[in-house]
C-alpha cells in the first residue's frame, strides 16, 4: 500500500466467494505484476463500504502487491466536494473510485456505481485495453 493513507473499507470481505468471480480473480492475476490500483474512497461512504471490502478480497485472491495498491482516504466538504491526495490530479468527483495504470498510463476507471462489482467491470475493461 502506498504511503497516502489507509482505507479501512479495503480489508478483504472475509465471505467473499473466490470461486463465483474465477474468470475475474485470473484476469486480474494475469496482470498482477503489470498494474496499479489506485483507490479514493472513505471509510465514511456508505457506497465505499458497502463495495471496497469485495474489491479489497478479488485483489487479495488475485495475489495483487500491496505495493501496487494505493489508498487515497478522502474528506466530503459542506458543498459535497471531496478532497484528498490526488483528488485534483485525478480529477476525482465520487467516490469510490479506482484508477487503473499500466506503466503510468490510465487504461480503466471505475466511478461510484456500475451494473457489476468493480472487480468485474475492472477485470472486463483491462482485458479489452490489454
Amino acid at each position: 500500500m502506498s504511503e497516502t493513507g489507509h482505507l479501512e473499507t479495503m480489508e478483504p470481505n472475509p465471505v467473499w466467494v473466490k470461486d463465483a468471480y474465477a474468470d475475474t480473480v485470473d484476469v486480474l492475476a494475469k496482470y498482477r505484476h503489470d498494474l496499479d490500483y489506485h483507490i479514493w474512497g472513505g471509510d465514511w461512504c456508505k457506497d465505499c463500504r458497502a463495495q471496497l471490502p469485495d474489491f479489497g478480497a478479488a485483489l487479495e485472491a488475485a495475489e495483487i502487491a500491496e505495493s501496487r495498491i494505493h489508498h487515497y482516504p478522502t474528506e466530503k466538504e459542506d458543498d459535497g466536494s471531496k478532497t484528498g491526495p490526488g483528488v485534483e490530479a485525478y480529477d476525482i468527483e465520487y467516490i469510490p473510485t479506482v484508477v487503473v495504470e499500466h506503466d503510468g498510463a490510465e487504461i480503466a476507471r471505475f466511478v461510484e456505481e456500475e451494473r457489476v462489482p468493480i472487480a468485474v467491470y475492472l477485470a472486463d475493461e483491462i482485458a479489452a485495453a490489454l
